[in-house]
């Protein structure tokens, strides 16, 4: 299950899953257009959450959820699925809180204009996602 907006890696979870035989589902808004002739796509209304919300309404427990979002990470998390981000982090039980605690300082600062957008995104980010989405996939498998 893949939040596939803004997703850097889906090109990385696409040549895993074919590696694993293992099904994609990517769930985007309607801006967006994707096809890649292996994984399930799924184009959602643009809307407030809409995107997150089927991901999670398709997820299972054991399922693989890539997003760089907190919330679908917690809900994931719920569900019993294993969320992971686009640089490799593997979300969980303790680490989460921490998380969304620390996104509520970041909005804070963002408000008040204290604080730098995103790092751009750098090969080792790439080879980090992957080493952990191998490790995940392995340790499901």
């Amino acid at each position: 299950m893949v939040d596939a907006d803004a997703c850097p890696v889906k090109e990385i979870i696409i040549k895993l899953a074919k590696k694993y035989e293992l099904e994609v589902h990517m769930f985007f808004d309607n801006s967006h257009v994707y096809k890649d002739g292996y994984s399930t796509v799924y184009i959602l209304d643009k809307g407030a959450d809409s995107v997150d919300y089927a991901l999670i309404n398709k997820s299972f427990k054991g399922d693989i959820v890539v997003t760089q979002d907190y919330g679908v990470a917690t809900m994931a998390l719920s569900k019993r699925a294993y969320p992971i981000n686009q640089n490799g982090l593997i979300y969980n039980d303790d680490n989460i809180m921490s998380l969304l605690t620390q996104r509520a300082t970041n909005q804070k600062l963002r408000k008040h204009k204290k604080m730098k957008g995103p790092r751009k995104r750098t090969k080792e980010m790439d080879i980090k996602f992957e080493q952990s989405l191998y490790l995940l996939i392995n340790s499901k498998l």
